[in-house]
């Protein structure tokens, strides 16, 4: 495409990305920025670049016999252009790519399959999206985004006079008319953007691709739901004593608590050994004290006074010692009950942390 030099002049460092051309020379181009319309020299003018940025505030369409008008109202004023009736599709569509992407409708890289005006609607099918707009001009802030990421269904119901495009968002229909002589051509550029969007080459293959995604999203959805109960549900049986939860443990966790309940078991049943042996000792000293003390007394009944107080006293001693001794022998014994009723609840501790430690 041969780009005269007054264009490259204004392109200003901007690339050309599309171009329609208007009959002889004159020539409309798409920038990055701007719509740039170049008129070729004439009897009756000058060869000249007009420019028209694309962050129009509203953008009217006016269709005459030969000639269409392009009216750009913006934010400081209205700026306006003509085409030929016969290009004015191809430069509307070529406008509102700029116009779009300024918007941030569409993605900057991202370009129009179509652009249609029917009355009062205003259609334009992109490849990510169908967008609609209704009013009296062709465009204003007020539009509606069908992004094809979104979409759960869709179909097409013809009638007598108009046929209808539904697209069904996130399950809910949204419809949009389009007059018969029209429809097959927007149906088909709808049906191409979307199935190049999914990647397959009919409509039934694009529903049957949706509702697999759909359900596959459910089903990961559920799958996680799932973890997450499960995943505290482990946990709680780790803090309670409850012998319902531990029965709804694993086999590991319910021999770990076999081990700890046989551990404080042999506890409980060694610290009775020690009260028991304790019991049958002091019995024994009392016994043996008594018995002493009884022969003692048959001793010193026949005796002077001076005399059995003196046995008396020498049993008494005897008899302490024998007690004392006693009472070293069970402190050890119950010393050493303690020490292992320690190291058996340290061993206790160390499984319960190892559980949790394995269903953390």
């Amino acid at each position: 495409m041969e780009v005269p030099d007054l264009v490259r002049n204004a392109l200003g460092g901007e690339e050309i990305e599309a171009s329609v051309n208007l009959g002889d020379e004159d020539t409309v181009y798409l920038t990055g920025t701007r719509t740039l319309l170049y008129r070729a020299e004439g009897l009756l003018s000058d060869e000249k670049v007009e420019a028209y940025t694309h962050d129009v505030e509203r953008l009217d369409v006016k269709e005459g016999r030969r000639k269409t008008k392009f009216v750009l109202e913006y934010v400081d004023g209205t700026e306006t252009f003509t085409v030929p009736s016969n290009r004015d599709d191809p430069v509307f569509e070529l406008l509102m790519t700029g116009v779009l992407r300024d918007a941030g409708v569409i993605a900057p890289e991202e370009t129009l399959s179509g652009a249609f005006r029917f009355s009062e609607l205003a259609l334009f099918v992109t490849e990510t999206s169908v967008v609609k707009h209704i009013g009296s001009v062709v465009w204003t802030e007020d539009f509606e985004v069908y992004a094809f990421s979104d979409l759960t269904a869709l179909s097409f119901d013809e009638g007598s006079v108009a046929t209808e495009i539904v697209i069904e968002i996130d399950g809910r229909p949204k419809r949009i008319k389009t007059p018969n002589e029209d429809a097959r051509k927007v149906q088909q550029l709808v049906e191409n953007a979307v199935f190049q969007y999914y990647d397959v080459t009919s409509l039934d293959a694009l529903n049957r691709e949706i509702k697999q995604a759909d359900e596959s999203a459910a089903g990961d959805a559920s799958d996680r739901g799932r973890s997450d109960i499960e995943i505290g549900d482990g946990i709680d049986p780790l803090v309670t004593d409850s012998e319902d939860d531990d029965s709804e443990g694993t086999d590991d966790d319910a021999a770990t608590a076999s081990t700890a309940s046989q551990s404080q078991q042999r506890t409980r049943e060694a610290s009775a050994g020690t009260e028991s042996a304790a019991s049958e000792r002091t019995d024994t000293t009392a016994s043996r004290s008594g018995t002493a003390d009884g022969e003692t007394r048959g001793q010193s009944s026949g005796s002077q006074s001076q005399r059995a107080g003196q046995s008396t006293q020498q049993a008494g001693r005897a008899d302490v010692a024998a007690i004392e001794d006693q009472l070293d022998e069970l402190t050890a014994v119950v010393q050493r009950q303690n020490q292992l009723l320690a190291e058996q609840q340290e061993t206790i501790d160390q499984l319960i942390a190892e559980l949790r430690e394995g269903r953390g």
